[in-house]
């Protein structure tokens, strides 16, 4: 219920981590999600703060948008947000991690469903597709900010 994807990236961690964590850039990069706007009057990441996120699932046409709230906001170290269900449910963690090294940075995406009944069977009936549907996306996704900042 689990994965992570890390691409070597030529520009500061810092620099790197302005980008993923305005959240109004995802549409840019994500294959699946197109468009994500902060709510509740917020302007900037921090943790507390949620977001819209506009979801395109799997690229075939099934829309639609969730709630998140960013729960790790550390510049030029971490960015997190869990995605929030019905009631607030916490269903899915995704996490970018920076990690300086010489001549750039290395970013590690990664997503966590979080471990309820309900998301236990639906990993359990659909979790090998969507394991490789979420890993080839994370790739995607930090290859096009690479080719962004370099």
């Amino acid at each position: 219920m689990q994965g992570s994807v890390t691409v070597r990236m030529a520009a500061p961690a810092e620099e790197i981590w302005r980008l993923v964590s305005d959240i109004t850039n995802t549409g840019k990069f994500s294959p699946e999600t197109f468009a994500a706007e902060w709510v509740g009057g917020a302007t900037a990441p921090a943790v507390g703060v949620k977001f819209r996120g506009h979801v395109n699932r799997n690229g075939w046409g099934l829309k639609y948008w969730t709630v998140c709230r960013i729960i790790a906001c550390e510049p030029g170290r971490e960015f997190a947000f869990t995605v929030l269900g019905p009631g607030g449910m916490e269903i899915n963690t995704w996490r970018y991690v920076f990690e300086p090294v010489e001549g750039g940075t290395d970013v590690t995406e990664s997503f966590q469903l979080h471990r309820t009944p309900v998301l236990r069977l639906y990993w359990a009936v659909a979790g090998l597709a969507r394991a490789k549907t979420n890993t080839d996306g994370m790739r995607e996704t930090l290859e096009r900010i690479k080719a962004f900042v370099e």
